[in-house]
């Protein structure tokens, strides 16, 4: 609720900017608002975390993990380094003319847009803090994602306010417009084809598109393959451990939507700085959407590796959704592979938590579990990883609200919360009764 209302809460002080928006691509994974409170959104944890990450599990940060005072400081750190990142991107993002040029907007109200930044984006991390102590389920940075996309797609669906499309006053809400434009026009075929299938507002087909998207993404979720493993200190009981076909989760498309949303966001500078150079118009060539207020990629690599937005446009340009789709596969596939080395998962590593718990598989010694498991989690990661982005790409050709990544990860968050309730109900946590 708290991260809900600060994304509606305007920043104070902040010049009307009619450029576009240089981070409109990022927005879906950093969960930000732009112009509100919720500006910055989670990129302070997200960046630190992965730098943490990064830094653990290339051992140039020694931690173990199995320490409590070791936990404790590393949280600790990452902590710090967010509230130091919030501060800079703070800092940043006023000195950049993102809320106007800094002579005009004055000494005074630049600071004050900087404090409210931080604290906004510190309130952020102390409510992430607050879920990983235990008060309530999954992780902040997984919440607020799933909240942020869960509110656009309701808001798309439900909208009370009118857009001018040309014919007329229509609601922005896919429902509501539906209703609205068979009660008001006489011609009842021609008003709910146009719910169905206007262009410049979301429509139902949209709508339908990002409910099926859903359904097929958790039925993904429950391809898996069981191992059985068996306690060495307790005779006669035996136990699984899964291995899923979606290993790393949503990782693949989180890692693929912060390097893609990057190379935008360059690629918009350089092209507004030097639209002449041959060079520049090759890596991307960007036009201004009057409506949206956002750029868009219509030439160059940028334009390649970003979707199409309907069957219409990959009937209309086949090179482009056939590139797109081979970028998108592989790039998931090997991003899925690279998390699993850096993030402590591979097989030697799951071969080593489960000699520390006294677990073995039945058949094998333990210097030949890195060797079974080798033949199961590197292919669950790069098929799995394919998959998410091949479901991603399915979103994307239909139209679905929200965008596939999206929708990819709201889905993904979601379930992943239900296994956690299920799981604590099954144990009979005290909040369950």
């Amino acid at each position: 609720f708290i991260f809900l209302v600060s994304s509606q809460i305007p920043l104070y002080g902040i010049a009307t900017s009619k450029t576009s928006d240089p981070f409109y691509w990022m927005r879906v994974i950093l969960a930000s608002n732009r112009g509100t409170l919720m500006e910055l959104g989670i990129s302070p944890i997200i960046t630190s975390g992965m730098v943490m990450q990064l830094l653990a599990g290339s051992k140039i940060l020694e931690v173990d993990q199995s320490l409590k005072e070791d936990r404790i400081l590393f949280q600790g750190a990452q902590k710090l380094f967010g509230m130091a990142i919030t501060l800079g991107e703070a800092m940043a993002y006023v000195l950049s003319g993102m809320y106007g040029d800094v002579k005009d907007v004055g000494i005074g109200n630049s600071i004050l847009i900087i404090v409210q930044l931080f604290f906004a984006g510190v309130i952020v991390l102390m409510l992430d803090e607050m879920l990983q102590k235990g008060y309530g389920l999954g992780s902040g940075i997984s919440l607020f994602i799933a909240t942020n996309i869960c509110e656009t797609i309701v808001w798309k669906a439900f909208s009370p306010t009118t857009l001018n499309t040309g014919r007329g006053a229509e609601f922005e809400g896919a429902v509501i417009a539906l209703f609205h434009m068979f009660f008001s026009r006489s011609d009842k075929f021609t008003a709910i084809k146009d719910a169905f299938y206007r262009q410049n507002a979301p429509n139902l087909t949209a709508l339908g598109a990002t409910i099926l998207v859903f359904f097929v993404v958790i039925y993904f979720q429950g391809f898996r393959v069981d191992l059985t493993v068996k306690y060495q200190k307790i005779r006669g009981q035996t136990g699984s451990y899964p291995i899923k076909l979606f290993y790393t989760s949503n990782m693949p498309i989180i890692l693929h939507s912060t390097l893609i949303s990057n190379l935008y966001f360059f690629s918009q500078l350089l092209y507004r700085r030097w639209k002449s150079s041959m060079i520049i118009n090759f890596f991307g060539q960007w036009q201004e959407v009057e409506m949206t207020g956002t750029s868009v990629p219509v030439g160059g690599l940028m334009y390649y590796v970003s979707p199409p937005n309907s069957f219409l446009e990959v009937w209309e340009d086949p090179i482009h959704a056939l590139f797109y789709i081979l970028f998108m596969l592989t790039s998931c596939a090997l991003l899925s592979k690279l998390w699993i080395d850096v993030s402590g998962t591979s097989s030697k590593d799951v071969a080593k938590q489960l000699r520390d718990q006294q677990m073995m598989i039945p058949g094998y010694r333990d210097t030949d579990l890195p060797r079974l498991l080798n033949r199961y989690i590197p292919t669950a990661a790069m098929t799995g990883g394919m998959c998410i982005g091949a479901l991603t790409i399915l979103a994307d050709f239909l139209g679905a609200i929200g965008s596939g990544t999206g929708i990819l990860l709201a889905v993904t968050i979601i379930y992943q919360l239900f296994e956690t309730v299920y799981k604590e109900r099954e144990q009979g946590a005290p909040m369950f009764g």
